[in-house]
């Protein structure tokens, strides 16, 4: 038996309009969530078009001139955009018939190449458990037929497995939200040894054994500590008749060790430091988990995820945004103040699941909304935004 896959109905429709305007191919990303039983599909969006793809190449169509690392690099913007609980499922290509012989092996590609990609940035590794199948999803623009296929990432020689992909309408209305802010003060010593101070290396360093110590704190979900195995939603009543369900909101607290346990042994060492980087500040965490008995472990661990994802991927915009006004050869390394970007948290149309993106102070609103319609072709009102947190540096 393969996988099933439940897509969010609206899903659908936004496949089926892509197939009207395909020439000869476009390609995507499918985001949700994957569960033991099966997996959520809640939304789908297509790769950005690059300013030459505007002008049509003469000759027949080819799958050939495919921009892998395009495709990779929008992958990694969208990863960023994700609250805990969400991820990037697969791809899918919308092909016109003459490309549907090759579509399945350049889909398999793409698979392994965006998820080795979006490994490579995690600070948190996957449990053995997990489910590591992603999704091929290749549609005939001609025939509209949907061919669903799944590979597994952990093993490079998997081959395609079917799937099952059904339409469910209002697939995350009864979802449950869990939302905490996390106090972060991380020192982070730079090594008199470290070449040319290569903060971003540091910093990762620094951030690598911080989430080792989220790893292992006690999260208490409306003031309960709960046995991991429990059900998220025991002792929660149903909904029944025409009563409209809605989002249910867990209150999280996350208490970090002070110290080792007596019983570990712990070694001290002496390293010649010249600097050190701090982050200060209070950060915004979010996390949404599916409405099929959920366990509280599938919970604490999707936000543990966004913990630890949302600095991490602050500290990457913040050095992507210092490279590109400053230069990477920044020689001046006195006493400095940098801004994180604050979290903001946007609406999706049709879903109860909350998108999420990062603003500069001096970034004004139009440039989030640009953002949004070319990362995730989705139109923002500004009075959506809801950005989250103060200030962290």
């Amino acid at each position: 038996m393969g996988r099933t896959y439940l897509v969010e109905e609206s899903i659908g429709q936004y496949l089926t309009e892509l197939s009207t305007k395909v020439k000869p191919y476009v390609t995507g990303l499918l985001i949700g969530q994957c569960s033991p039983q099966r997996d959520y599909v809640v939304r789908a969006v297509r790769t950005p078009p690059k300013e030459q793809q505007q002008e049509e190449s003469l000759g027949p169509p080819k799958l050939a001139s495919l921009d892998e690392e395009w495709i990779i690099t929008h992958a990694s913007q969208v990863s960023r955009m994700l609250p805990g609980g969400l991820l990037i499922l697969g791809v899918f290509m919308i092909a016109t018939p003459e490309l549907a012989k090759d579509g399945q092996n350049a889909l398999r590609k793409l698979i392994f190449s965006v998820e080795k990609s979006l490994s490579k940035r995690r600070l948190w590794k996957p449990t053995e458990e997990e489910v590591s199948d992603r999704a091929a999803l290749q549609i005939c623009s001609a025939t509209k037929k949907v061919v669903c296929r799944t590979y597994d990432v952990q093993d490079p020689k998997s081959s395609a497995k079917p799937a099952d992909w059904k339409y469910q309408s209002a697939l995350t209305a009864s979802w449950v939200a869990l939302g905490c802010t996390v106090n972060v003060n991380i020192h982070i010593p730079l090594l008199a040894t470290s070449p040319n101070h290569d903060l971003e290396k540091n910093t990762k360093n620094g951030l690598n054994r911080w989430s080792k110590q989220i790893e292992d704190s006690v999260f208490l979900i409306n003031g309960q500590v709960k046995d991991e195995d429990t059900e998220l939603l025991e002792g929660q009543k149903k909904f029944r008749g025409n009563t409209q369900p809605s989002t249910q909101f867990s209150d999280v607290k996350v208490l970090t060790q002070l110290c080792q346990a007596a019983s570990a042994r712990s070694t001290a060492t002496v390293q010649v430091c010249s600097g050190s980087i701090n982050l200060r500040g209070a950060v915004k965490c979010r996390a949404y988990i599916h409405s099929n008995k959920p366990k509280v472990k599938e919970a604490i661990q999707a936000l543990k995820r966004d913990i630890i994802n949302t600095l991490s991927d602050r500290c990457e915009i913040l050095f992507e945004d210092l490279i590109l006004n400053e230069g990477p050869q920044k020689k001046n390394f006195g006493r400095e103040y940098h801004v994180l970007p604050q979290r903001l948290f946007v609406p999706v149309a049709g879903s109860s699941v909350m998108l999420s993106d990062y603003k500069f102070g001096d970034e004004a609103a139009a440039e989030i909304q640009e953002r949004f319609v070319e990362m995730l072709d989705q139109p923002v009102q500004a009075e959506d935004m809801h950005i989250a947190e103060d200030i962290s540096t």
